[in-house]
């Protein structure tokens, strides 16, 4: 009984000790620096200390940023739903032969460097890319609309990356629906309408969460759509980080300020589960 009760943990070894190597142990390294201090000559000292943390919360504009992006990306998760939901809908409930080519359509996105994709922006939102360049030459404009370098081509930038995400969740949590269930309640009186209203939203929204809680976690993180796409006052908290630990090799504040982003996230995605239930969400998409 003692070996097969240890067997699983031996076939799991290999996955946790990557998992140990490349996720935890980098993890403690960043929380760790984010004690030492900085030395005016710019080397890192090793010590025990808050005043990074200190220096984040003393002054607004930092907590501004970090507010700022979870502002952002709300509504990231807001329009992510809205416009994911309708197309994964379309592919659980469409018989065409077509439906492998678009599904490939949706997935195309992950096969481009994100860089490119969010580059390509330019020439279409910029003062010479495509959209301007329409309307000037159908004089219905005399100067370029100015679509880029704010926080509507930022949320755009976004949308783009993230959108794939959003409906890949959803069709999976769809696509596990038994079509008896429908057929049931049509049986019973339902219209199609109430039909979705009354048995097929409530069963998909594990995929909806799961979906909205990827986005949300995914765009806290980004820092490459408000850098290339967005404007001076367009940043987010991992614009700074960057900035931080590329930009001025402050590793000490760099790294407190991804602490305090981690641990904000780890009290988000308690919360979440505590409210909403990740781990029913898990457990759905499993049987799927």
């Amino acid at each position: 009984m003692k070996n097969k009760s240890f067997r699983p943990w031996l076939l799991l070894s290999p996955s946790l000790t990557a998992v140990f190597l490349l996720l935890v142990v980098p993890v403690c390294f960043v929380v760790v620096y984010s004690f030492w201090l900085r030395a005016p000559s710019g080397a890192d000292i090793p010590a025990f200390q808050f005043g990074n943390y200190a220096k984040f919360f003393a002054d607004f504009f930092y907590p501004g940023i970090l507010l700022k992006t979870i502002r952002v990306a709300l509504e990231t998760v807001f329009f992510c739903l809205i416009m994911g939901y309708i197309p994964a809908y379309f592919f659980y409930k469409t018989e065409s032969k077509f439906k492998p080519f678009l599904m490939i359509l949706v997935m195309l996105p992950f096969w481009i460097s994100f860089i490119i994709r969010t580059l390509s922006w330019i020439n279409i939102l910029g003062d010479s890319g495509m959209i301007n360049h329409f309307f000037l030459q159908m004089g219905l404009i005399k100067e370029p609309f100015a679509m880029l370098y704010n926080e509507g081509a930022v949320i755009m930038g976004l949308l783009q990356y993230l959108l794939p995400f959003m409906i890949l969740n959803i069709y999976v949590s769809l696509d596990g629906i038994d079509n008896s269930l429908t057929e049931a309640a049509k049986g019973l009186g339902c219209t199609e309408w109430q039909a979705f209203r009354e048995v097929t939203l409530p069963l998909s929204l594990p995929g909806v969460s799961a979906g909205c809680l990827l986005v949300f976690v995914l765009t806290c993180g980004t820092y490459l759509p408000p850098m290339i796409l967005g404007g001076p006052g367009d940043e987010l908290i991992a614009n700074l980080i960057f900035k931080r630990v590329i930009g001025t090799l402050d590793w000490p504040f760099g790294s407190a300020i991804s602490t305090i982003l981690m641990g904000l996230l780890a009290v988000i995605v308690y919360t979440y589960n505590k409210y909403m239930g990740i781990s029913q969400i898990f457990n759905a998409l499993s049987k799927e």
